[in-house]
């Protein structure tokens, strides 16, 4: 299985800022280390293009960026200082997903270990979001010919407003989102499904809505590609996430999601999305999880040319 890795990308950042940029490093560190990871094949990605960004985002808005025009407001949006690392670990993030797609569309599962900034609309950046990987690379994969219709399965705690907005009239690709009903954002773009969940929500009570919205969704047209976004923010110890999921709970979420997506015949790229908790190491703990899953419905089922598609 291929992770493509940008950690090394600095971003530089305020020492008392509460992004937990170090959970990349580390969580690439663990796996490194990990006997059960050493079918993992790790790939440095390469930077999105601007005609890549602007498949998913204005040409005002990527210029601006790039160019360092960003107003004060906006940058506050975003929640990161601008530096001309910010953007090239942006790049990176995005083309970590595309590869991520393309790596899933050969071999069934590919794994961006950052990604997941849904938040990130058409001519904005929010919450810690500067462009949109899952769009992007959604886009650029149908741009190649490679996928139709994709379906973005949204497990991050707070709702992906900015995918939702980005594909809000596009048929081609399917938002589901569960997340926190009175979580960030506070006004939230709807998706195509979105499951909204009180506060304090539990494994079981979030368990039982996940199984139900993927009833739903595997019941539609055929998707090519699922993006999924493993955030770790439902965490009982996060502290932005509000939910009280336990880590085995978490670990059941990705075994559904992967493995109902796997009996589907259906590829899937994996990003990390969010994770807050007050220890790195349960971040790191949870996503490391969700590879290892990922390494295990694979090896149950093979891996091979079924996820190839030639479209015409």
């Amino acid at each position: 299985m291929k992770l493509f890795f940008t950690d090394h990308f600095e971003l530089p950042l305020p020492a008392a800022h509460r992004f937990p940029m170090a959970k990349y490093r580390q969580l690439r560190q663990r796996l490194l280390a990990s006997d059960w990871a050493e079918g993992c094949l790790f790939h440095e990605p390469d930077a999105a293009t601007d005609r890549q960004l602007c498949l998913a985002h204005s040409a005002d808005y990527v210029h601006r960026v790039i160019a360092g025009q960003l107003t004060a407001k906006e940058i506050r949006r975003i929640g990161f200082p601008w530096s001309p690392g910010m953007v090239e670990r942006s790049r990176r993030s995005v083309g970590a997903t595309i590869a991520a797609g393309r790596a899933a569309l050969a071999d069934g599962f590919g794994v961006n270990l950052a990604g997941g900034t849904h938040h990130a609309s058409r001519d904005a950046g929010e919450g810690f979001c500067v462009f949109n990987d899952v769009a992007v690379a959604a886009r650029t994969l149908q741009h190649e010919g490679r996928v139709r219709r994709a379906l973005v399965i949204d497990a991050d705690v707070h709702q992906g407003n900015g995918t939702a907005s980005i594909f809000a009239d596009d048929r081609s690709v399917f938002t589901f989102s569960i997340h926190g009903a009175k979580n960030f954002p506070l006004r939230k773009h709807p998706g195509d499904l979105d499951v909204a969940l009180p506060d304090g929500t539990d494994d079981a009570s979030y368990l039982e809505a996940l199984d139900g919205a993927l009833d739903r969704i595997l019941d539609l047209d055929a998707f090519d590609l699922v993006f999924y976004l493993a955030g770790a923010d439902p965490f009982e110890g996060d502290r932005l996430g509000r939910m009280q999921l336990t880590k085995q709970g978490l670990q059941q979420r990705d075994r559904s999601v992967l493995g109902r997506c796997r009996r589907a015949g259906l590829p899937v790229a994996i990003a990390m999305a969010g994770g807050y908790a007050r220890q790195i190491e349960d971040i790191v703990d949870i996503h490391a999880a969700t590879i290892r899953i990922a390494l295990e419905v694979a090896g149950r089922n093979g891996v091979g040319s079924r996820f190839r598609l030639t479209i015409q």
